[in-house]
């Protein structure tokens, strides 16, 4: 091997496969992940709907709204994120949301229940730490009250 110049030795040395790595690193280290807004806001609004005591997702102003709006075509938000924002990072998240309680419940425990099922949910789906869940409660649902849903303008 003596009489292998310096290139011809590195090469023999990658074609051993010693340094030999293709694309620097562990696959899964390679390139970004990138994860939209509204990614975040569909898993935090189906986590927070699971939780017993949560009526609805929503003022009940941005419900009748979003009602209407989700029978036009083009409509912005689903019904899933409704009452839900998220600042999402590289990193971390943090998430707002606005829900109606059934009458009876503890608010508190709904609105803790609420914050530990989303912050799983959303952790464990995206990989994104969740900084902070701030839960805004704007409305009791009573038992004799029927559910607001607009007349559909198309028939």
């Amino acid at each position: 091997m003596s009489d292998l110049t310096e290139k011809e030795t590195t090469e023999t040395g990658a074609q051993r496969g010693q340094g030999a790595r293709r694309g620097g690193g562990a696959p899964a280290d390679r390139g970004r992940t990138t994860i939209a807004d509204g990614v975040v806001e569909k898993i935090t609004g189906m986590a927070a709907r699971d939780v017993a005591g949560v009526h609805a997702m929503g003022s009940g102003m941005s419900r009748t709204f979003g009602a209407v709006r989700d029978r036009v075509p083009g409509g912005t938000k689903s019904g899933v994120t409704r009452g839900v924002k998220a600042e999402v990072g590289e990193r971390q998240t943090a998430l707002d949301l606005e829900i109606v309680v059934e009458y009876g419940v503890s608010i508190s425990d709904v609105a803790g229940d609420v914050r530990e099922n989303v912050v799983a949910a959303v952790e464990r789906m995206t990989g994104l730490e969740v900084v902070e869940v701030n839960i805004a409660v704007s409305d009791v649902k009573l038992p004799d009250e029927e559910d607001e849903e607009p007349e559909p303008r198309i028939k």
